[in-house]
């Protein structure tokens, strides 16, 4: 059990499963990218639903509470991977804190050349 992170053993994991399928039942837009996600589509799909922790648990982040769990297509998890989003206001888009930002994470319809 040394190799297993919080969330997939114990009384965390209980708790993160109910978690998980609060969200999958309340849930529809991604929040990463802020694309409506595909409930229908099974484990395995790039764009399959999934649960994504916003501060991950490797930077500190809490392993099932539920104000740290968001729904997320499972591409988008992938990509985000351990980086965290810092968000000044709600308003403005989320940047991601890296080596590279995320394709989805920008909103481009809006973009006007300087």
């Amino acid at each position: 059990m040394a190799n297993l992170r919080a969330d997939q053993y114990g009384a965390h994991r209980i708790a993160y499963t109910k978690n998980k399928k609060r969200i999958m039942s309340t849930q529809n837009t991604c929040g990463i990218c802020g694309n409506q996600v595909d409930m229908s589509l099974k484990q395995g799909d790039p764009m399959a639903p999934c649960v994504d922790h916003i501060v991950p648990i490797a930077k500190g982040g809490h392993p099932s509470s539920i104000e740290n769990l968001q729904l997320a297509h499972w591409t988008c998890n992938r990509q985000k991977s351990d980086k965290i989003f810092k968000n000044v206001e709600k308003d403005q888009p989320k940047q991601v804190l890296g080596n590279r930002n995320l394709p989805q994470s920008l909103n481009w319809a809006g973009y006007k050349p300087k």
